[in-house]
Order: C-alpha cells, then structure tokens, then sequence
C-alpha cells in the first residue's frame, strides 16, 4: 500500500452490518486505507469469520456484537466498540434489514413494517447517538448513513424499506445541520442493487431493469461503493455535509 493510498491513516472507524455484503466490502476497503476498524453486526458466526479472515490479511479490525432492534445492545456495542478503538473518528451506518420485499402496501403487515422502521431509522438513530460524544471529541467526525436508490425513482413493492432509506435521507440532512458546529459531516450514500446476500431473493426481471436503465451496463458490486464511503470519511470531504451520493452506474441522476 502507498502513502497515497492512504487516506484513513490512523483514523478510527465503526462499520455496522459489516459481516458481509457491502459493509464487508466496507471494512476491507477502509482498512486498507489504513483506519483501524470495529466490524459491528448480528450474524455472530460470520462476523467471526470475516475478523479472522481480514486480521491474517495484516488489516487492524475487531468483531463486536450488535441487534439494532435492541436500544441496549446498541449502546454497548457502541461503548465497547469505541473503548477498542481508542476514540471514534468516523461512523458508517450500514446494517439494514430489507425483507418486506414482494409485497404491495395492503398486503404488508403492522408487524414487518415495525421491525423495518425499528432497525432501519430507529436503530440508525440511536446508533448515531451512542456515538456522537466520541465523534465530538475526535473533532474530525464523519458519519455515513446508508440510503438507497430506492427512495429516488419509488421502487414498487417494498414500501417498508423504501420509506425506511427515504427517512435515512431526512435524517441526514438534519443531523447535518444540527453537528455542522461540531465540525461532524453527515452524508447519505444512496447505491443501487448492488450483488450481495442481501439481494439473492430479488427477482432477475428487477436486476434486469436496473442492468438495463443504468448509463453503465453492468451488475453493480460492492466494491463499487467504497470509494464514496473513504471520500466521505476523509479529509477530502470536511465541507461537505448534507449531501447524497446515489452510487448506481447512472440508474437515478440526483
């Protein structure tokens, strides 16, 4: 690895839902650009798995557990999470739960739509207070949310989720403008489908359309995304703030 590459030296980040898929793709990225990083998520197994993995690579990461549905959980994932850090610098919100899929707004029942608002805005938001005096203290704090492309064009058929990613958009713009004082940036980052387990249950003819409506036409993959999550967590990014990055090979212009 250059120096130039090096981007996140010596910063301290916490990735959420990062055993596999996009935060996965996340921590390696983040970690190879020289951040220390606490890997945050439910799926105990393969959170081990994915520490372990990376650790032999050489890269400075730790597993820590986490159910955003759980307020207490949060809040001692993220105390352990930042006492091994040593500090916070920056915050990526990337766990999320997406199975309303499939269903029309009449066929969708109170209880998913509990459990999607509860872990996707509820979750995002009480994981972002946990960390906010440490992201304080750092006095170069960066917060990432993940958003969707959903939102942007209305996906059909996933009104749950899709409302879910659209209040991550409110909500960052606003915490933007409440910790701009701070000298904390608060983007969104917007992908499109993107190849990842969390995607294998939707239907080929909707990876279809996406393949076919992005100005580049080609599947998009995790890796896609990484460079908008280490731009937003830098130094190249301290004026910018409030923003959404729709990261989808030009399936919605924003």
């Amino acid at each position: 690895m250059t120096q130039s590459t090096q981007l996140l030296a010596g910063r301290r980040i916490l990735i959420t839902g990062a055993a596999r898929g996009l935060g996965l793709a996340f921590v390696t990225a983040v970690a190879e650009a020289g951040a220390t990083v606490a890997m945050a998520d439910i799926l105990h197994d393969s959170l081990q798995v994915a520490v372990a993995d990376l650790q032999q690579r050489g890269l400075k990461v730790a597993g820590f557990a986490l159910d955003l549905g759980d307020p207490a959980s949060v809040e001692q994932c993220a105390s352990h999470a930042i006492d091994w850090l040593g500090g916070l610098d920056g915050l990526v919100n990337n766990a999320a739960v997406t199975n309303s899929g499939g269903r029309t707004s009449e066929q969708l029942e109170v209880d998913m739509w509990d459990k999607v608002m509860n872990v996707n805005v509820r979750g995002t938001w009480l994981m972002t207070n946990a960390c906010l005096p440490a992201l304080r203290q750092s006095g170069r704090g960066s917060i990432v949310n993940l958003s969707s492309d959903t939102p942007l064009w209305g996906a059909p058929n996933l009104l749950a989720y899709v409302a879910s990613k659209g209040a991550i958009l409110g909500m960052t713009r606003s915490l933007a403008r409440e910790l701009g004082g701070d000298n904390i940036t608060v983007n969104a980052i917007a992908p499109g489908l993107t190849l990842v387990e969390a995607t294998e249950y939707v239907p080929k003819a909707r990876h279809q359309v996406y393949h076919d409506h992005r100005a580049i036409q080609r599947d998009q993959l995790p890796e896609d995304v990484c460079g908008a999550v280490i731009f937003a967590l830098s130094d190249l990014s301290r004026f910018y703030t409030g923003q959404v990055m729709a990261v989808n090979g030009g399936f919605v212009m924003n």
